[in-house]
């Protein structure tokens, strides 16, 4: 008979990696088919694979290299989607959740190793620390459901990352306690690593990511460059005496403004955390767990119970007390209960921390009733934890859906954005804002359009602009982003443009500027001025000079009247977005009327955007601005066409004034929708299509000067 025993466990590297990957690949569906969560379907594999179930697997170096990545994995991307204009307005929030969901299960806990398991002192300060801090383990359940931006998630992370740092540095001093250090010296030298560790990387990883970014954007290397600040970070952050996974939050949190949520960087981050690393720190987590242990006796059982029962009670009072003091919906307290109350590789480092502390001949701090209570306890609070999170993100999802939609959310449902691209060297930049100002709610795709001559030289053309367009798609695709390509066969390039436009039903256009002045002298260029002439929709022209990931500051010159156009909220709301996506300021520069709409609009619909508002009486104040733009900052100009409510003959001189004051700007000028007003593609001798630059009078002018000069 066949003795399976000879083959396990499993230690050939490429063996292991296929099981772990057959686990990833079926665990969900499985799970998927009962209900539960996928979360609790990777720990469950984990124990029945390790050497505790069925002994499949031998947990080798790899589940401890995979399962710190993974860890630190959750951490980062926590931080990386939190909402930090949310979380500074709401930091007396934080504050209070987060001392209250570690000081509260840290007290239950304390008095209760002590009053019920007879613990020492030490022992059930550190079973404190343990229970006081928390894994945020279900977290890729709100991921799934898309709600890390609500104010209850953010609340539950940043409160997460507070009473896992109290935690550490109550540990760091209980450690401190049984070697030689003098107390007060300790907790100084501590203290001033803490602040230079927290300096350096404040200052150090800002300038070294802007530095990158804005010279290569090649997307592997941009990846390893973040995978490379976040293990820098954990790894300085062990040296200071801080567990990596503070350092992996901590470079998240300073990266956030730096990797756009809707960036294919960010996607691609997402994409191996959740398909590799995650899933094989979950089931390293599994392997960890004896169940066995249940079953030896009524003394293991209460250990069990009192560690799971007291420390899940310390985290559920703290999240309703804390939901009920900030009158935040129930929902929200279940999800702030769900996220913080799972323990998982943290309590394991802790409680092997303790594990190596002697505190007699042959006796440590850690007994085995500590240890495997809490690696059972790990079990029992990850599936409550995913439980718990699944439900309450149904229930906050319903009742999102139940709230009345705007009246401008019903009119903004139009939204369709068509992308002319020409030139390869301008594509990234055209697909990157377009995908920082659409709509992920509407979740509409993006029409990627090139328009070649109809001349000799067409068919080459015409290849060359689909393999630009399959590189448009690409792009869009690393956002999970669908995309409408076609090239187009043109004696004009504006009329191609014009008709793709009517065909595809699109209600805006994202255009590069002219920008080769070996194709034409003019500042509009060939075809521009008759695009934005013949179409009364919305046209944002852009010339981006540097990622826009590393922009700092966007500036916003608003010409009076600009409130009466009927497009006036759609171009707002695009640089809402764009600002919000970005997490950098927008200053607006206009006249009093027209800065109280705009702020009363950004309040109400935009409050996480910071906003400031500078008087500008007059257009010809814009050259001015000029002196508060640097090369981080975006200048966008709202503008106007002829014969339209805010047009004024001071738009005329545009060219020449950005020409001469903000010629190595990044630039956006915007021309604000007519809600599809036909009369543009209707030729009249009164409303010609045409527009020249300038007319014969100015031009006669300009002539004069130059002889006069002479």
């Amino acid at each position: 008979m066949l003795n399976l025993t000879h083959y396990f466990p499993i230690t050939d590297p490429t063996l292991i990696f296929f099981v772990v990957l057959l686990i990833v690949l079926f665990a969900p569906i499985i799970m998927g088919k009962l209900r539960i969560p996928h979360i609790i379907g990777m720990v469950l594999a984990g124990i029945v694979v390790g050497k505790y179930g069925l002994n499949i697997l031998e947990r080798d170096s790899s589940f401890e290299l995979f399962g710190k990545v993974g860890l630190y994995y959750i951490m980062f991307l926590a931080a990386l989607e939190m909402d930090m204009e949310g979380m500074k307005k709401n930091k007396s929030r934080l504050l209070i959740y987060g001392l209250l969901t570690c000081f509260i299960p840290f007290t239950l806990t304390y008095f209760m190793s002590v009053h019920l398991l007879h613990y020492s002192t030490k022992a059930s300060l550190l079973l404190s620390c343990i229970m006081a801090s928390n894994t945020l383990i279900a977290y890729p359940i709100v991921s799934r459901y898309g709600l890390q931006q609500k104010p209850s998630v953010t609340l539950s992370v940043g409160s997460s990352m507070l009473s896992l740092l109290i935690a550490l540095v109550i540990l760091a001093g209980l450690v401190a306690s049984f070697g030689e250090h003098d107390g007060v010296l300790f907790w100084i030298f501590f203290a001033t690593k803490f602040a230079a560790y927290c300096g350096f990387m404040i200052f150090l990883i800002p300038r070294l990511t802007r530095w990158f970014l804005r010279r290569y954007s090649d997307a592997v290397m941009q990846f390893i460059f973040v995978m490379a600040m976040l293990f820098m970070s954990a790894a300085l952050s062990q040296i200071v005496g801080i567990e990596g996974v503070f350092g992996a939050f901590f470079a998240g949190l300073i990266l956030n403004r730096y990797i756009p949520h809707v960036s294919p960087l960010m996607n691609r981050l997402e994409f191996i955390g959740n398909a590799l690393f995650i899933p094989y720190f979950l089931i390293g987590v599994g392997m960890l767990i004896n169940v066995n242990l249940l079953f030896q006796g009524g003394h293991i059982l209460w250990v069990i119970f009192c560690i799971v029962f007291f420390g899940t009670l310390g985290k559920a009072i703290a999240a309703y007390a804390a939901c009920l003091g900030f009158r935040l919906p129930l929902s929200s307290g279940h999800m702030m209960f769900g996220l913080t109350s799972a323990h998982a590789a943290g309590s394991i480092a802790m409680v092997m921390v303790g594990m190596n502390i002697l505190i007699g001949p042959n006796t440590y701090l850690v007994n085995d009733d500590m240890l495997n209570g809490v690696v059972i306890m790990i079990l029992f609070t990850c599936i409550i934890s995913s439980l718990l999170t699944d439900w309450s993100s149904q229930k906050i999802i319903l009742r999102d859906k139940e709230l009345p939609e705007a009246e401008d959310e019903k009119k903004g449902n139009d939204e369709k954005i068509l992308i002319p691209v020409r030139y390869p060297e301008y594509a990234d930049s055209l697909m990157d804002l377009a995908l920082l100002v659409r709509n992920q709610k509407l979740n509409r795709g993006l029409v990627c359009l090139n328009v070649v001559y109809d001349d000799k030289d067409m068919r080459y053309n015409q290849e060359q602009g689909r393999q630009l367009l399959d590189h448009c798609s690409q792009l869009a695709a690393a956002t999970d982003v669908m995309t409408q390509t076609q090239v187009r066969i043109a004696a004009n390039i504006a009329n191609g443009i014009k008709h793709a436009f009517n065909e595809f039903q699109c209600s805006e256009i994202i255009i590069g500027m002219h920008m080769h002045p070996e194709r034409s002298p003019k500042f509009w260029g060939e075809f521009h001025q008759s695009l934005f002439n013949g179409l009364s929709r919305q046209i944002i022209m852009a010339r981006v000079i540097q990622p826009l990931n590393t922009i700092r500051r966007i500036q916003v010159a608003v010409p009076s009247r600009a409130e009466f156009e009927p497009g006036f909220y759609r171009w707002l709301e695009r640089l809402s977005r764009m600002a919000g996506n970005l997490d950098c300021r927008i200053q607006f520069h206009g006249r009093t009327e027209t800065l109280a709409l705009i702020n009363e609009y950004i309040q109400n619909r935009h409050h996480e955007v910071r906003a400031d508002y500078a008087l500008m009486n007059h257009w010809n104040e814009m050259p001015q601005l000029a002196a508060q733009i640097s090369n981080d900052h975006m200048l966008v100009v709202i503008t106007a066409r002829k014969g339209t409510v805010s047009y004024k003959t001071a738009l005329e001189r545009l060219p020449e004034e950005i020409t001469r004051f903000f010629s190595g700007t990044n630039l956006m000028i915007i021309f604000p929708d007519q809600y599809g007003d036909s009369s543009g593609d209707q030729l009249t001798f009164a409303e010609p299509q045409h527009q020249e630059e300038i007319s014969a009078y100015e031009a006669l002018s300009q002539w004069l000067r130059k002889k006069m000069r002479r």
